[in-house]
């Protein structure tokens, strides 16, 4: 008898697991490692793009130069995939594909964070807009240039497929980039993700939430006595009050952030096991047909942490040094899309389109493309080559 009240063993062990030996292969075909599996693979190589290294200088919150501290997307992702491959060993899955798709979720952002992502959703907007979770599958299927066979990854089947699921099974209005994966490689995008990538996408919210947390309280942004009123927080709050009574700002606060990570991991794996339980799911493909999906938050629990997110957005999120920043950042982003459109010889000689019309949508995507891969610091510097005349070109 299958035990998935509380399923622990080898990598992949699980009925229900994604198995490397069974995977749907690559857009190209290759002759996998003898040593490493498909999934292993997929990994490495999303670890040694030029996407992965950029991370390091785009923001979460902060902007690179505030603070060599706080988080930035490349140890955001690393905690995320520490997260995703714990859940994972804990429910006998795929600890590789969760830690892949963990590793490569937050590739499509601008910098800037998310700041930089409206102003250049709104410039695109004549053109498709721009999402960062389409731009993700865009960087592994195509802008990574790196292999002599073809352009992107060549990630298999249930990477492409958990990354384009990052929030869900999409039923309407698909983005370009998913869509034309689609068309050739059919992603069953009306359907749940394996429980690898619904992990995956659960870790983010942890990871985001707590550390996001810990960032604030070091910025300043709240206090402890401010999160006395939010359920998720405020028990440990007081337990920590209660046992270390003379314990430093800085210890409390990573006491804080730690026990709330594992409130959110231990709530995770009670609430997947109940699914499982309930669902007896054989496969992974019996995960993707599920009614619901098999990995998440109690329903009580789901409450508490949108009661978090929404008290971080209130006082960190739309703090004025933060809005101050993202205005800043905004003017930035809108100001080098304009100038390439108008000006396209302005961009570097690899980037520039044959197409002939300076403003066409082929042309709009390629300045997207541009400014999306650029990190914070190079943004600036970009701008400041660009529109300081002091500055050297």
């Amino acid at each position: 008898m299958l035990g998935f009240d509380k399923w622990s063993g080898p990598n992949g062990s699980a009925p229900y697991a994604c198995l490397p030996e069974q995977s749907r292969g690559r857009v190209y075909t290759e002759d996998e490692a003898i040593e490493r599996s498909v999934y292993q693979r997929d990994r490495d190589r999303i670890l040694h793009s030029g996407a992965f290294r950029k991370l390091k200088y785009k923001t979460q919150v902060f902007v690179y130069h505030e603070g060599d501290y706080y988080r930035t997307r490349l140890t955001h992702s690393l905690e995320v995939a520490q997260i995703a491959r714990s859940l994972s060993r804990s429910l006998g899955l795929n600890e590789d594909l969760a830690e892949a798709l963990a590793l490569a979720h937050d590739f499509g952002h601008t910098p800037f964070g998310h700041a930089g992502e409206e102003a250049l959703d709104i410039m695109m907007q004549p053109y498709g807009g721009f999402d960062h979770n389409d731009q993700t599958l865009r960087i592994i299927t195509l802008l990574e240039q790196r292999y002599a066979e073809f352009d992107g990854l060549n990630l298999t089947w249930e990477t492409l497929e958990g990354i384009s699921k990052h929030n869900g099974p999409i039923f309407r209005d698909y983005s370009s980039t998913v869509q034309e994966v689609d068309t050739f490689f059919d992603l069953q995008l009306g359907l749940n993700g394996s429980l690898e990538a619904q992990i995956a996408s659960l870790a983010d919210d942890v990871a985001y939430n707590a550390h996001d947390l810990n960032d604030g309280l070091r910025a300043g942004f709240f206090s402890i006595d401010d999160l006395l009123d939010i359920p998720l927080v405020s028990a440990n709050i007081k337990f920590l009050f209660e046992k270390y009574p003379s314990i430093t700002n800085g210890r409390l606060i990573h006491e804080l952030s730690r026990r709330t990570v594992n409130v959110m991991v231990d709530d995770i794996l009670k609430e997947t096991r109940s699914r499982l339980r309930d669902e007896k799911p054989k496969s992974s493909q019996d995960v993707r047909e599920g009614k619901q999906p098999m990995a998440a938050f109690s329903s009580v629990l789901r409450t508490q942490v949108d009661e978090l997110r929404s008290f971080l957005f209130q006082r960190m999120y739309r703090h004025y040094k933060v809005n101050r920043m993202a205005n800043k950042a905004k003017r930035v982003i809108t100001s080098l899309f304009e100038l390439f459109m108008s000006e396209p010889s302005c961009l570097p000689s690899e980037w520039q389109n044959d197409s002939g019309d300076s403003q066409n949508a082929s042309q709009a995507r390629t300045v997207a493309d541009y400014i999306a891969g650029m990190t914070d610091r190079y943004a600036l510097l970009e701008y400041e080559r660009l529109f300081d005349l002091k500055a050297k070109v």
